[in-house]
């Protein structure tokens, strides 16, 4: 795969600060590759979680997913170490995967970029089908579910995800691949509370101070500088 214009971590980096703590939209998958140990302990941490929604081979591909595009360095633990799939499983779970207050009425046709989300499936729909496809198309191409692949096979079919060239039966590849770029980055930067963030991992990484809403006295102080913080506020702290 093309080498990085970036190092992941400064694009993750930017990518918290331009979103105030949440995903913002990214630039490409890079290949830093955890080893087969590390992989394992990952499924054991993963079985020993509590899982609303999804089965057990959705969060082996969230797992994986989560660990290719956040990988463990000396910046922070890896996607899944953070609760990125506790994340997602809450988040798919609860009224947002369920569809509540989106307009699925129809009909349903091909819109455009601009148009957002044109089809009937509720997220967490989405998702299944969006894991089962790659799953299956991940088979076909090399002969393993996504989750089975080494490193350098799960960058090259996330890679093929981004572009749309990997070809999912019934569904947008390209789609699939922005919604769960978009909900793990949104799991690594949210507050702890939602389950992921674990340890306020990105946040310590930031220098984020987290919740309170009290800093105006020194926005002119600390502009396009670290704030000194001690320790990150999240909602739990305030509760």
């Amino acid at each position: 795969m093309a080498k990085e214009s970036i190092p992941r971590r400064d694009f993750l980096k930017g990518a918290g600060v331009a979103g105030a703590g949440v995903a913002a939209a990214a630039s490409g998958v890079a290949a830093l590759a955890p080893d087969a140990r590390a992989a394992a302990n990952v499924v054991t941490q993963a079985a020993d979680e509590t899982w609303l929604i999804l089965t057990p081979q959705e969060v082996a591909f969230f797992t994986a997913a989560a660990d290719t595009i956040i990988p463990k360095d000396a910046l922070s633990p890896s996607g899944s170490e953070c609760g990125v799939p506790v994340f997602i499983d809450r988040q798919l779970a609860g009224a947002w995967g369920g569809g509540d207050r989106m307009y699925r009425a129809g009909p349903y046709v091909k819109g455009t970029p601009e148009q957002g989300y044109q089809l009937p499936l509720t997220p967490h729909q989405f998702f299944v089908a969006g894991v089962r496809a790659a799953d299956a198309w991940c088979e076909k191409t090399y002969g393993k579910t996504f989750d089975r692949l080494e490193q350098p096979k799960r960058d090259e079919a996330l890679t093929a995800m981004q572009k749309g060239t990997a070809e999912f039966d019934g569904l947008d590849a390209k789609a699939f691949f922005a919604a769960l770029l978009t909900i793990n980055m949104e799991g690594f930067f949210a507050d702890p509370i939602y389950g992921g963030n674990r340890n306020k991992a990105s946040w310590r990484m930031l220098g984020f101070p987290g919740l309170p809403a009290t800093y105006a006295e020194q926005v002119d102080e600390y502009r396009d500088k670290r704030y000194p913080m001690t320790e990150p506020q999240s909602i739990a702290d305030f509760s």
